[in-house]
C-alpha cells in the first residue's frame, strides 16, 4: 500500500537507436559505397553513417567476412545490404565481391575501420558524375625522407611504367576511391582483388584516371600498425604491384609500352 509522500519511482525507458531502411529493391541506386569490414563493431556505424550521405540515393554495400564481432548486427542494423562469410576472404577481395553486387553507376570504395566525413567522399563521387573513370586519392605518401616506404617507392614507379608519372603516388590500392559503371564493365570485379593491377588494366584500356581530392589516410594507418614491427601488408602489396607489371609487359612489351627512341639492337651480335 502506497504511503502518503512516498514518490513513485519511474523507470527510464532505453533509448532506441533508429534504425535505418536501405533504398528499396526496384529503386535504382546511384551511388553504391562498398565496404569490407572485419571486427569492425567499433566503427561501422559510424562509417556506414557518413557513407550514406555521399549522395541522395546511396545504397551501401557491406561485405562482413571472417568477423566474430557484432559487426554485421551492426550494418544490419544502419540499413546496409550485407553480404557474409564466416571466412576471411583476405585483402581486397571483398571490394570485388561488393562490387560485383553494386547497382550503382558510381561505385565508392572505403574501409570499415576508418571513419571519413562525406564531406570528403563526396569528390570522388562528383568526380565520376563529371566523365572521370577512376576517380583517386590524391593522397601519394611520405616521399620528402631518405627511408621512403617500399609500398609507396611501388606506387609511384608503377605509374612511371604506366606513362602516368602525374599520378605519383595516387593508387586503387587507397581509399577512398571511386569508378565508373564502364570502369567496373572493363576492368572486372575479380581484378579489384588486386588493385595495382585493376589500375593497369584501366590505363592500358584508356580509361581515364585522375587524382581528383587528398584524404591523408597516412594518419590513421601508422596507428594500426604500431603493434607490428613490420607492415603486416607490405609483401601482400609489393606483390600486387609485381603482378601489375607482368600483365603490363604481356599486353605490351618487355618494356611495358615504353620504346627504344634511336636504340637499334639488331646491330648486337
Amino acid at each position: 500500500m502506497k504511503q502518503r509522500g512516498q514518490r513513485k519511482l519511474s523507470v527510464p525507458r532505453r533509448r532506441t537507436r533508429p534504425v535505418f531502411k536501405p533504398i528499396s529493391n526496384h529503386e535504382s541506386p546511384k551511388v553504391s559505397v562498398v565496404i569490407p569490414a572485419m571486427n569492425e563493431g567499433k566503427t561501422i556505424a559510424s562509417v556506414i553513417r557518413q557513407a550514406r550521405l555521399v549522395h541522395p540515393a546511396t545504397e551501401v554495400i557491406v561485405v562482413v567476412n571472417g568477423s566474430y564481432d557484432d559487426t554485421e548486427r551492426i550494418a544490419r542494423r544502419m540499413g546496409a545490404r550485407v553480404i557474409s562469410f564466416k571466412e576471411s576472404l583476405g585483402h581486397d577481395v571483398p571490394r570485388g565481391i561488393g562490387a560485383s553486387h553494386a547497382r550503382g553507376s558510381t561505385i565508392l570504395f572505403i574501409d570499415a575501420d576508418m571513419v571519413i566525413a562525406a564531406k570528403d567522399l563526396r569528390p570522388f563521387v562528383q568526380a565520376v558524375d563529371r566523365g572521370v573513370d577512376v576517380a583517386l586519392n590524391s593522397y601519394s605518401g611520405k616521399t620528402e625522407k631518405v627511408d621512403v616506404h617500399p609500398v609507396v617507392l611501388a606506387k609511384h614507379a608503377l605509374n612511371v611504367a604506366l606513362s602516368r608519372p602525374d599520378l605519383r603516388g595516387a593508387s586503387m590500392t587507397t581509399i577512398p576511391h571511386a569508378i565508373s559503371r564502364k570502369a567496373l564493365n572493363e576492368i572486372h570485379a575479380a581484378n579489384l582483388a588486386v588493385p595495382p593491377l585493376a589500375q593497369t588494366i584501366a590505363c592500358v584500356k584508356g580509361l581515364t584516371l585522375h587524382k581528383v581530392y587528398n584524404v591523408n589516410v597516412g594518419r590513421t594507418n601508422p596507428r594500426k600498425r604500431r603493434k607490428f614491427k613490420v607492415d603486416p601488408l607490405q609483401n601482400l602489396i609489393l606483390g600486387d604491384h609485381l603482378e601489375a607489371l607482368n600483365w603490363l609487359h604481356e599486353q605490351t612489351n618487355e618494356r611495358g609500352q615504353l620504346t627504344d627512341l634511336t636504340r637499334d639492337r639488331t646491330f648486337v651480335g
